[in-house]
């Protein structure tokens, strides 16, 4: 029976373990990276005297995160390893482990730290705030100041920085900010980090961004904005490595747009859309929810059909249930 996490238990579990990994979800953002270095970091503060077998793994980790401290000790492969505590940071449900799922079901106890709604809940202990702003956010509700340096706060910082968008996104709250506000009093370059990890592109990104916004389309008046990439397009601006951050903000930020979706061919060869909505109207993880995906109310992810028409088309049905029922409201 799972039980939910306390800064208590997670403290203990730490203290006593002998070998510890530390999972993310697949194609990791700044949040996952961040969530999952700031608690490897605390960790070695924390037993720097009987340091245990300890791991970080993420698959597919861009290199624009690795100035992050403990990124050149992240597992990308398939290394063998034996752990009794397993900590799953930032990640909906198990499935999106990925090739590591297996070190959690081989792990004696597991602790899941979440901020996705569309978290049910699994481990020997959890904690999932889908109100908090990020899961760097509930992390460091989790943590003993006494090993909270800049290390960590530089990872919990990015985290934040990347699933607020830069403090732009209505899951900002005074606590996230107040959070921010003690990791630059810990030292932290938050311009470098904002800059280098958030807005920086590369130029094959940019020529991506470019075929987006070529191709963007809209519907119902503007209120969906939408736009797809295939594998054909992604191979010619960089293939599998392409880093497809920073698309779905710039489509989203069109003057009108209630939500936005852009599809595009994933690593694996599936293709993914990335959601998100400017309004409370919107709930853009239930679309998600639709194809088996999910995410928040204004960000939400899922993979579709190979027919990418008939996926937008499937996602206009669903974003019009949602805006008749917005429109209905009002005439009431």
């Amino acid at each position: 029976m799972n039980r939910q996490l306390t800064a208590e238990i997670f403290n203990g579990e730490i203290r006593k373990a002998t070998g510890i990994c530390i999972l993310g979800h697949i194609n990791p953002d700044g949040d996952c990276v961040g969530s999952v270095l700031s608690v490897y970091n605390y960790i070695k503060n924390m037993r720097a005297e009987d340091m245990p077998v300890l791991r970080p793994h993420l698959s597919d980790v861009f290199d624009k995160f690795a100035f992050l401290p403990g990124f050149r000790d992240i597992d990308a492969g398939t290394e063998a390893g034996s752990y009794d505590l397993a900590i799953v940071c930032d990640c909906a449900d198990e499935e999106r482990l990925g090739k590591y799922k297996r070190y959690m079901k081989q792990a004696g106890r597991v602790l899941m730290i979440d901020h996705h709604q569309t978290n049910s809940g699994f481990g020997d202990y959890y904690t999932v705030e889908p109100e908090a702003s990020s899961a760097c956010e509930v992390v460091y509700g989790l943590m003993d100041q006494r090993y909270f340096d800049k290390k960590v706060a530089e990872c919990i910082y990015t985290g934040i920085v990347h699933d607020t968008g830069v403090f732009r996104y209505s899951c900002t709250h005074g606590s996230t900010m107040s959070i921010a506000g003690k990791c630059i009093d810990m030292g932290v370059d938050f311009g470098k980090v904002i800059e280098d990890s958030f807005f920086s592109m590369t130029l094959m990104q940019k020529k991506m961004l470019g075929h987006s916004l070529l191709s963007m389309q809209t519907a119902f008046d503007g209120k969906l904005v939408y736009a797809h990439a295939d594998k054909e397009t992604r191979d010619k601006y960089g293939g599998p490595d392409l880093d497809m951050d920073g698309m779905i903000d710039n489509l989203r930020t069109t003057t009108g747009a209630w939500a936005a979706v852009f599809i595009y061919a994933s690593k694996d060869g599936r293709m993914k859309a990335s959601l998100r909505s400017n309004t409370d109207d919107i709930d853009v993880s239930l679309i998600a929810a639709r194809f088996g995906g999910g995410g928040h109310k204004r960000a939400a992810g899922c993979f579709v059909y190979d027919d990418v028409e008939r996926a937008i088309q499937e996602i206009c049905g669903l974003f019009s249930e949602q805006l008749e029922l917005t429109e209905k409201a009002v005439l009431e």
